[in-house]
């Protein structure tokens, strides 16, 4: 793997190819930092007895979990006094984080720490979510307003998917590459350059067991792809618990992943900003499509820093066809 091409040189390219300054480069290589470290914990988190709830909740009112917290921490301090980015809206904090030094940064990061640390006890997958943003004005401190952007404005997003072996996928507004980490030396290297999503195969991806909380056109829509009656293809069912995990075998495998809105909660689980923006921007990317079964996904602009939205997410003509029986 040594000839490949690591993930620092694939910054500096897409820093080439577009003109831009070392600051972009610089906010990404931060992000694999942090990747590494949660790596390392999560390896590590049987031994020293981190798998466990702290006794709270979050701002989503779930429980949290001590990796939860030693995730956000993580990101916090690795991007302490880094004058690029000027704040943090984190799916673990109510509000925006405003970085010391950062009063003229540029970019702003939204990220999901830890995405299915419910699978933590089991070994199962979970995945670190994150998108920059750029700042229409560095004069003042960011605000709020500042996060409150469409995702169709998202300078760089990506994934980490922490499994059997930990990969970094990411794009930079151009082709989507995944890197895999070489545990032996901390370096990632290409491994999956321009990844495309295929269309016409792969798995549709969906809690089946909220069916009865769905209204009736979401259910139908779940049956056709169930009974295999898709005009899209046939599609057998996978679900890991884990929206990262999920999308990964989406993006490599085709087929779609849904979290519908629910009959009483039509806004849906899945947060815009930290999970639906980012990976529908990479998913784009890749050739592929995301909604929120009326709207592209990229359109839609927060209205709040936690906003809900449904999300239906894969190839293109698997989520056309979705959107299509929903409407």
């Amino acid at each position: 793997m040594t000839n490949r091409l690591t993930l620092s040189e694939q910054f500096f390219r897409d820093q080439a190819q577009h003109n831009a300054s070392g600051g972009l480069s610089s906010v990404l290589n931060r992000i694999s930092l942090a990747a590494r470290m949660l790596a390392s914990e999560i390896m590590r988190a049987g031994f020293v007895g981190k798998l466990g709830y702290t006794g709270g909740t979050n701002v989503q009112d779930e429980d949290v979990r001590a990796l939860d917290v030693i995730s956000n921490d993580i990101v916090l301090q690795v991007f302490e006094n880094m004058p690029m980015v000027a704040g943090i809206a984190s799916e673990e904090m109510e509000d925006i984080h405003l970085l010391p030094g950062g009063e003229g940064g540029k970019y702003l990061l939204t990220v999901d720490p830890l995405d299915g640390s419910g699978n933590v006890d089991v070994a199962g997958q979970m995945g670190t979510i994150f998108g920059l943003y750029r700042r229409e004005s560095t004069e003042t401190r960011a605000t709020l307003a500042d996060f409150l952007q469409p995702g169709s404005r998202l300078v760089a997003a990506g994934y980490v998917l922490y499994g059997p072996c930990t990969m970094l996928v990411y794009t930079a507004g151009g082709p989507v590459h995944g890197f895999t980490l070489d545990r032996s030396i901390g370096t990632f290297f290409l491994t999956h350059p321009d990844l495309r999503i295929p269309e016409g195969c792969g798995n549709y991806s969906v809690n089946e067991a909220n069916e009865t909380k769905w209204d009736a056109r979401t259910q139908a829509m779940v049956r056709a792809f169930r009974t295999q009656e898709t005009a899209c293809g046939k599609r057998s069912a996978r679900y890991a618990g884990a929206l990262v995990g999920d999308f990964h075998r989406t993006l490599l495998k085709g087929g779609i992943y849904m979290y519908p809105g629910e009959a009483k909660k039509p806004e849906g689980k899945l947060r815009l900003l930290y999970e639906n923006a980012p990976l529908a921007f990479v998913c784009e990317r890749a050739g592929g499509a995301a909604s929120d079964g009326r709207q592209r996904i990229l359109d839609v602009t927060p209205s709040k820093l936690h906003m809900r939205t449904p999300l239906y997410i894969g190839s293109k003509g698997d989520v056309e066809e979705a959107v299509r029986r929903l409407a």
